[in-house]
């Protein structure tokens, strides 16, 4: 049976402020003008998260299958209708006991995939990896994973300066794994290495990595520039000042820049004590640092409340929806599934009122209570 929303709809390319979308089951059928329509809410395509250890309380980082599930649902009540369940640097023995867990939740549509963030990263832009795990890329360690997790394992974020990382670029791509950059303190031509091997994705844009300089332009620049690199943004404005978020928009435009949560558990809950990766995090005034040091240890923010921030920080409508969902989805290979507005793709779309807060949320064609 056909249903249909009316109000602005944003497609990807532009807006139509007398809109509707139509569908059939879990199939967007029609997107068209509406003319009887005045001044609707908001509809967006469903919001894609690339990069999440949680929400609502809950982690993805234990590799526990029903904490994933209910940090998969909190994000999904504020628009996140498909996302990847994030690790960070881990031993080897909880990788494979998240792949072996999550493998479920992504057959059954829960999860989109799981992005292990390290633990191949740099121990100098470690951030808040914990130090105790990191390590050098292993293809033995990856070619079991993937055999394990087969097309549950989307994405792997590495430093592509540490010894053997170019050779785990090139395995993880030969098996339509996204390979990413991030947590580095690589070079402006190691970097452009890494990218020429296959990495696609830069994890968290300037966040742990090497920072720009006139005479090292460093990772940022190499992956910027890179044609083929979608290039993560969390804007929450803690990790970037809202400068830089425009700037790097600019320079990648929005079929290049993604905004992703780089949520934790804390997301949606209040300031106290939390933990990640077996680091104590505390947050206060929703900024989650590492107990320790005080490093930014991931964020609280939401898909919603980034694509609010975006926008205020004077990111144009269709170019901020195209960053939380067609982009995204793009990058970790979904983009001829979901991710836009568009006839033949899975109907996921978000209600939003003039504030831009959540109202109704459709997930492959059922409205979510």
């Amino acid at each position: 049976m056909t249903q249909r929303v009316s109000g602005k709809v944003v497609t990807p390319t532009g807006v139509i402020r007398q809109g509707c979308v139509e569908w059939d089951g879990d199939r967007i059928t029609a997107v068209a003008e509406y003319p009887s329509i005045r001044d609707g809410h908001w509809i967006l395509p469903g919001f894609v998260d690339m990069h999440t250890h949680g929400g609502g309380g809950h982690t993805f980082t234990t590799g526990d299958a029903d904490q994933a599930r209910e940090a998969a649902a909190f994000h999904l009540r504020h628009g996140t209708t498909t996302l990847l369940a994030s690790l960070v640097s881990s031993p080897f023995a909880l990788m494979r006991a998240a792949t072996a867990a999550f493998r479920p939740l992504v057959d059954e549509g829960v999860l989109a995939g799981i992005h292990f963030e390290g633990p191949y990263l740099s121990t100098a832009r470690c951030g808040a990896q914990n130090p105790e795990h990191l390590r050098d890329p292993s293809t033995d360690e990856l070619a079991e994973l993937v055999e394990l997790g087969g097309d549950a394992i989307r994405m792997v974020t590495l430093a592509p300066e540490r010894d053997g990382a170019l050779e785990a670029v090139k395995l993880l791509t030969a098996h339509r794994v996204v390979a990413a950059v991030g947590h580095t303190d690589a070079t402006y031509d190691e970097t452009r290495a890494a990218v020429a091997a296959g990495a696609s994705v830069a994890t968290h844009l300037f966040n742990g990595m090497r920072p720009v300089h006139h005479r090292e332009p460093g990772p940022v620049v190499a992956l910027l520039e890179a044609p083929n690199v979608i290039c993560e943004l969390v804007a929450d404005g803690v990790h970037l000042h809202d400068g830089m978020l425009t700037f790097a928009t600019s320079v990648a435009g929005p079929e290049r820049a993604a905004l992703v949560t780089d949520a934790m558990a804390a997301a949606g809950m209040p300031d106290g004590e939390y933990e990640l990766g077996g680091q104590a995090v505390t947050v206060s005034d929703g900024v989650a640092r590492l107990s320790r040091d005080g490093a930014i240890a991931g964020s609280t923010l939401t898909m919603d409340a980034a694509l609010r921030h975006a926008v205020a920080a004077g990111i144009p409508m269709a170019d901020a929806a195209r960053m939380v969902a067609t982009t995204p989805a793009r990058a970790i290979g979904l983009g001829d599934r979901l991710g836009a507005l568009q006839v033949g793709l899975r109907a996921d779309l978000v209600v939003l009122d003039d504030d831009l807060n959540v109202v109704r949320v459709l997930r492959a064609g059922a409205w979510q209570e």
